[in-house]
């Protein structure tokens, strides 16, 4: 029979993983190519013939998502397999209409044939959405997993936007690490905060590697999930953090309703910012949804390193994590909250500013009108992210990004740091104490 003709449809993360798990060695597909979107300029590379395996000598080209019809011309496309995430239900179904027009399968790959099975237990933390508060909640949970003696290694949901046969395994223990691999800005967000509490991170491509290795300096493998996608392992214990600030969000978006549905302990975050209703809302369609599942709530809690003084009665420019600020959707942020919290006089809307590629970034997502977007994907980008903050007229600047974006941006205002963490709210049993008994639980029933 002749193999079935694949395009894998994806944003440099999930794609290659599901290539991995299921079609690398698969002598009945052919994955022709993959489309790339959501992040710059990661089209016109190709997919290494060291990682595809013996049966992609060439290695496999990334193209446009944009340019789906015509790919499935050209190559006589049997299938598309969707594989990225953080995204509408609509907009899933408009990216299946138009395969099945061109006249292709449309295929979604499940949790069963993508999570690869661990040797060391794994607690997984994902999300409904981009944005939910999954950074200050993993460094929670990793410090109460350490506290309780065991030895902890992170793996992060995959970020490889550079040489990807170099990143198929790549270690963090060190800045000079992230230094060697040439971390963007939106990678440093998720590896530095580990660092810095003493933790090592594995990310890259080949993810049944980075476990093999992760689990050789583990007692726990702890999943750090990235978007809204569900973990690339099995887990023993599966968390997941919904949105109240968001509402309704978590039975709306894919795959975030897969976590909310898959998740072993559900948790409603920033209770102490968001309106009463919205996070009954959110109780209510986890009780639907998820009945089964262990639902808490957590306090989100924002501090600055710095004198108040500084921000109360000031013009402030309030710089935010990029992606949570892009398609995750949101309209405001760690520093916004800082900025409303400690007084300052007004924010300034820097979207006028911008320059070169800040300003396009502003152009394909509108909705961000008060905040300044913290991409950093390629130096040029970064040149114009400095640029923007040269030229906008502001007495301070406060930075909401999970990393501290001063060592990297030349900043020419006074500047700070925000700091937000997550602590336990309402009674019973603490998170920490919830994963802790879980996990126990598990190790007595596999003893």
């Amino acid at each position: 029979m002749a193999k079935r003709r694949v395009l894998i449809l994806g944003a440099a993360g999930r794609d290659f993983h599901n290539f991995n798990t299921v079609f690398r060695g698969d002598a009945t597909h052919e994955v022709v190519a993959f489309t790339a979107t959501q992040i710059p300029k990661i089209d016109g590379r190709r997919y290494p013939a060291a990682l595809a395996g013996p049966a992609y000598p060439g290695g496999i080209p990334i193209e446009k998502e944009e340019d789906l019809e015509r790919l499935i011309a050209e190559h006589s496309i049997d299938e598309a397999v969707f594989a990225y995430s953080d995204v509408g239900y609509d907009h899933v179904g408009h990216l299946a209409s138009r395969t099945l027009a061109a006249g292709a399968d449309f295929r979604l790959l499940g949790a069963r044939d993508t999570m690869i099975e661990s040797t060391v237990p794994i607690v997984a933390v994902t999300a409904v959405r981009t944005g939910c508060g999954k950074s200050p909640t993993t460094r929670y949970l990793i410090r109460a997993l350490k506290e309780s003696g065991r030895k902890v290694v992170v793996v992060r949901h995959p970020m490889p936007y550079g040489d990807l046969a170099k990143q198929a395994v790549q270690r963090f223990e060190t800045y000079d690490d992230l230094d060697t691999h040439k971390c963007t800005f939106e990678e440093r967000e998720e590896y530095e905060s580990h660092i810095d509490e003493g933790t090592v991170v594995y990310a890259g491509v080949d993810y049944g590697a980075i476990l093999d290795q992760a689990s050789k300096e583990a007692d726990v493998v702890f999943w750090d999930g990235g978007n809204n996608d569900w973990p690339f392992f099995k887990p023993d214990v599966w968390v997941t953090l919904t949105d109240p600030l968001r509402p309704g969000h978590e039975a709306s978006y894919f795959p975030g309703e897969v976590n909310l549905r898959g998740a072993h302990i559900v948790v409603i975050p920033k209770v102490n910012t968001a309106p009463a209703k919205d996070v009954e809302l959110v109780a209510g369609n986890i009780a639907k949804m998820n009945p089964k599942a262990t639902v808490l709530r957590t306090n989100s809690v924002v501090t600055i390193d710095g004198d108040p003084a500084q921000v109360k009665g000031k013009r402030v420019l309030c710089i935010e994590d990029g992606p949570t600020l892009t398609h995750g959707g949101m309209t405001f942020g760690a520093g916004q909250v800082a900025a409303e919290q400690y007084g300052a006089g007004s924010i300034v809307k820097p979207r006028q500013y911008a320059a070169g590629s800040i300003a396009a970034t502003y152009e394909k997502y509108p909705h961000m009108v008060t905040l300044l977007p913290a991409m950093g994907y390629y130096p040029e980008q970064i040149a114009d992210l400095e640029a923007t903050v040269r030229a906008t007229p502001c007495d301070v600047v406060l930075i909401g990004t999970p990393f501290d974006l001063g060592r990297k941006l030349n900043i020419d205002k006074p500047a700070i740091r925000v700091r937000y963490t997550t602590q336990d709210a309402g009674k019973g049993a603490t998170l920490a104490e919830t994963v802790l008994a879980r996990l126990d639980q598990k190790a007595k029933v596999g003893a």
